[in-house]
């Protein structure tokens, strides 16, 4: 018996030895990550700021498929929340709430692990820097705190350090968050086509000449300097703005287009200005929509013409084929929302010849 009191004895020494050793130890830690996403800033910080979305990206996810995953009624924004459990030790028990909020630049959040001898916290921080590319963003994903003594004794166990371990884990969580902005921006549809009635009326405009593949390039600067035009003499427009293909060349792969903006009346515009005023008359076409990135525009046109032979209808010999662009992508950061609209002119197949 004296011999067992003294076996439990030595090892409840080595027990509180060990607890006064390893809770001496530095547990701090402070590790930050950053990645320039192919992404515009706020389809970036929308994507991160709702929690629902984490599923998608989160590296811990191939850790744990089978995770259950319980969200608050609120998942973004200040106050959003959800939490998780698992088998799987290296994944555990937790729950992470957005406690600051800074729309396209920042969010602050608190992270926390439940383990068997108590809970741990750690400050979780995001930073969304828009680049000299809109179409990029530097995201930088941090995490501090200290950990506990359980997680402690684990790491010392463990291969490699927890700092070592974030990192690794940050660097995949943000290369997956990438693939799946990117999954996100391609998504598209194009609408059945459709025979339709377009109003026309006065518009301001800008033309150039380019080549085909440079159309998206040259636009953006045309349609600038309408806008600026109209802005320096207190125009108001009248409906979205629209592309007009004036003469489109296949043979010498150009094109000479015009960009322009619906206005209500007719305006003179000042001798040398680049900018001028036209109008359109009223016309049936065939119509179809694109919900997607404009990079599709070409298969949206091929459709557009195929339903136009397939139904014989007849191409209008003056007018010309134009796209409205519905949505501002200033305000929409996910191509896959944007609207065009796509207009090839026909001769009215409702109308008589006689009339």
């Amino acid at each position: 018996m004296k011999l067992l009191k003294y076996f439990f004895f030595l090892i409840l020494i080595i027990v509180i030895g060990g607890a006064i050793y390893f809770g001496t130890q530095d547990g701090t830690y402070d590790v930050a990550e950053s990645k320039i996403i192919n992404a515009p800033t706020a389809l970036v910080f929308n994507n991160v700021n709702d929690f629902k979305n984490w599923q998608s990206w989160g590296p811990w996810m191939k850790s744990d498929p089978y995770m259950k995953i319980t969200y608050a009624e609120k998942t973004s924004g200040e106050g959003g929340s959800y939490s998780w459990t698992s088998d799987i030790i290296e994944v555990g028990n937790g729950s992470m709430t957005s406690l600051k909020v800074i729309p396209n630049k920042e969010i602050e959040q608190s992270i926390t692990f439940n383990t068997p001898i108590g809970d741990s916290k750690s400050d979780v921080t995001w930073s969304f820097e828009p680049t000299e590319n809109p179409a990029q963003t530097k995201v930088t994903w941090g995490m501090k705190g200290e950990q506990s003594l359980l997680e402690k004794v684990f790491m010392s166990l463990s291969d490699e350090d927890l700092e070592s371990g974030i990192q690794v884990m940050f660097q995949e969580g943000l290369t997956n968050l990438e693939a799946a902005l990117a999954k996100e921006m391609q998504l598209y549809t194009i609408s059945a086509g459709s025979v339709s009635e377009y109003g026309g009326g006065y518009y301001m405009y800008n033309t150039t000449v380019t080549k085909t593949e440079e159309v998206s390039l040259k636009m953006k600067p045309l349609m600038e300097q309408v806008v600026n035009f109209m802005q320096e003499h207190n125009i108001t427009h009248a409906g979205a703005p629209f592309t007009i293909y004036n003469q489109v060349d296949y043979s010498q792969n150009s094109v000479i287009f015009s960009a322009a903006i619906p206005v209500k009346e007719k305006i003179n515009t000042p001798a040398g200005s680049p900018v001028l005023n036209g109008y359109m008359e009223p016309v049936t076409a065939v119509k179809m929509t694109l919900k997607g990135d404009y990079k599709n525009l070409q298969e949206v046109y091929t459709k557009a013409h195929q339903y136009r032979t397939q139904n014989n209808y007849t191409l209008h010999p003056t007018a010309k084929m134009f796209e409205v662009y519905t949505t501002d992508p200033s305000e929409v950061p996910n191509p896959a929302e944007w609207i065009t609209e796509v207009y090839i002119p026909i001769i009215n197949p409702f109308v008589s010849a006689d009339n």
